[in-house]
């Protein structure tokens, strides 16, 4: 392999490991288990009647050895009697009632805690995806999209089988271990500790394993985050991937990917299964105890037959429950991987958050101060540098300057997606960090560039900007910004289905669509973020037309380089890496022969 393949295949590999995908080094805290508890106290009550059927099967299941015993010792027995069909029929009779009392018990057990389990799953989804709606841009910045979603899914359904089942499985195995110790105990103690005395090996065996198990579903998680980041970014990116021929390599990093996966997936499951010999031999070295050293009692008339039936029956009823316990701890040790890695988010706090007495804000008219902001997304790495602005209502300001001068961060600010390091943003003289987001945001329309389309009809989509609004108040938006002729176009109108960010219509259209949805929310502080960057010449013209009436007694600020969308504006801000190097209308900085005029005549250059 040549050194250029060498290093494209090393920095591939660097670029996809991600922050948030470094394992989670804690200590097994049994305090996770009372946190996800929690999450079924809502459902203590439904549960009461299941515990109850639980109950009523597992004393079922221990009577009936008893019932052997009667049979074998002295129905059976020529000694006391033998040849009673009609007690012999009874006992059968009584056995079968036994029996189907369990079976009924245990249907109703197992449907019951499913329902419940999947309410339990459904509540915790729902609190990790609202969570994360409200978490800050820092928080996305680090993250990829696919390494969120495998939270949202993958490690929620991880815990579908504690809850659906291990909950209550683990005590109804809990109560009849310890019924079958006092009872094995009861009917011989000799015997009863013979038999268990494999016990305390088997568990010394087993605990060294609880570590490398749990570390094991850990890295399977984290490769499975991976590969779902990776899908994510591949299937959005896959435009780029074939424009540049660069489907072999992608092939084979996912292959890689892919294989890493397997593999940790192999080595977590190899050792979850190692418990099952561990319980099975265990079992067999008790078995062999109980039949030699019952033999022995037998003949001392120390034991009678049918007890030593009833034991064996106890001892396979006694290693079940061991070994369903088992790989309960397996489960429990897969769960506890997933939900480190579900409450990691959910202990992720905004670093945008409201005040603890946040006020609504109230109706504004739309004036903006910022205020000797400065800002830095990375410590002592400042993109802003005492930025003072100060705009009256109804103004509309243009934003210019070279890429990483800082312009959206000033829109960022804004809308409050972060806060700045010093300095304040003041809306009407009120600080927006003293009003809840919500308030703010409402009153506050945001156009971008890259328009993000909703897989949807269109309707849907323009009514995204109100959700309240009327079919008609939907078209007249469309109609305002000149979109109401080519969603009329299209083959069911406004009912039109989009897959998700609108892949079936042009750029140009997509702009449109985000132009209506911002009119028809109506806000007071409008932001066009390089809105129309990507409308060709002819519709461009209709949009400034269009701009007019949206504009129109609001506080504006728009990002963009085209001379056609700042010049009316009025006031324009040149920025240049993080400060504010001139400031007037379009005239006085032509004039002043500056930096914008340089931006201006190198547009010109290349038109």
């Amino acid at each position: 392999m040549s050194a250029n393949a060498t290093a494209k295949g090393r920095s591939r590999n660097e670029r996809f490991v991600y922050q948030d995908d470094d394992a989670i080094e804690k200590p097994f805290n049994w305090s996770q288990l009372r946190r996800l508890y929690t999450y079924m106290r809502p459902y203590r009550r439904q549960l009461m009647p299941v515990i109850l059927m639980m109950m009523i099967g597992t004393l079922t299941r221990l009577t009936n050895p008893f019932l052997m015993i009667y049979v074998i010792d002295h129905i059976l027995d020529p000694d006391k009697g033998s040849g009673n069909v009609t007690s012999l029929v009874l006992t059968g009779a009584g056995m079968l009632a036994l029996y189907a009392v369990q079976w009924a018990s245990n249907n109703y057990r197992i449907k019951y805690t499913s329902i419940i389990g999947q309410k339990v799953i459904y509540d915790l989804r729902k609190h990790l995806f609202e969570h994360i709606q409200k978490l800050s841009f820092r928080f996305y910045d680090k993250r990829p999209a696919g390494s969120v979603l495998v939270r949202v899914t993958n490690d929620v359904n991880a815990l579908q089988d504690l809850f659906t089942n291990g909950v209550v499985n683990l005590l109804m195995d809990c109560i009849q271990l310890v019924g079958i110790v006092i009872i094995l105990l009861g009917l011989n103690v000799k015997l009863g500790l013979a038999v268990m005395i494999t016990v305390p090996v088997m568990f010394l065996v087993s605990t060294s394993l609880r570590k490398k198990i749990r570390f094991a579903w850990q890295d399977v998680r984290m490769k499975q985050s991976r590969i779902n980041a990776h899908l994510n970014e591949s299937i959005q990116g896959m435009k780029v991937t074939q424009a540049y021929a660069q489907e072999k390599d992608n092939m084979a990093f996912f292959n890689h990917m892919n294989t890493d996966n397997i593999k940790s997936w192999n080595k977590a499951s190899a050792l979850n299964q190692a418990f099952g010999p561990i319980i099975e031999v265990t079992s067999a070295i008790g078995t062999c105890i109980l039949f030699w050293y019952g033999a022995i009692l037998i003949q001392n008339d120390v034991l009678t037959v049918g007890l030593l039936v009833a034991y064996a029956n106890y001892i396979g009823n006694f290693w079940e429950p061991i070994n369903r316990l088992g790989q309960m701890y397996s489960q429990l040790l897969i769960a506890m991987a997933s939900s480190e890695r579900i409450f990691e988010f959910i202990d992720e706090q905004p670093t945008v958050g409201e005040a603890q007495h946040a006020r609504q804000l109230p109706a504004i008219k739309g004036d903006v101060t910022f205020d000797n902001i400065v800002f830095e997304y990375e410590k002592d790495r400042p993109a802003l540098k005492g930025i003072s602005i100060d705009v009256k209502a109804g103004q509309s300001i243009a934003l210019v300057g070279h890429t990483g001068s800082g312009k959206s961060t000033i829109i960022n600010l804004l809308c409050r997606f972060y806060d700045p390091v010093q300095g304040k943003v003041l809306i009407d003289g009120i600080d927006i960090r003293d009003v809840t987001i919500e308030s703010l945001r409402s009153q506050v329309g945001l156009v971008m560039q890259d328009t993000f389309i909703f897989a949807g009809s269109i309707r849907d989509n323009i009514r995204y900007g109100r959700l309240d609004a009327t079919d008609e108040d939907i078209v007249k938006a469309a109609q305002a910004v000149h979109a109401h002729d080519f969603i009329m176009s299209l083959p069911d109108g406004y009912d039109t289905q989009v897959e998700e960010r609108g892949n079936v219509l042009s750029m140009g259209q997509r702009q449109l669509l985000s132009f209506a949805r911002a009119l028809l929310a109506d806000p007071r502080i409008l932001i066009l973020d390089e809105a129309t960057a990507s409308i060709d010449t002819e519709t461009e013209l209709k949009i400034q037309e269009a701009l007019k009436v949206l504009l129109k007694g609001r506080t504006s600020f728009m990002i963009a380089h085209r001379l056609s969308t700042i010049r009316n504006a009025d006031e324009i801000i040149v920025l240049d890496h993080g400060r504010i190097v001139e400031q007037g209308n379009h005239e006085a900085l032509i004039a002043k022969k500056g930096v914008y005029n340089g931006l201006i005549e190198a547009q010109y250059r290349f038109l």
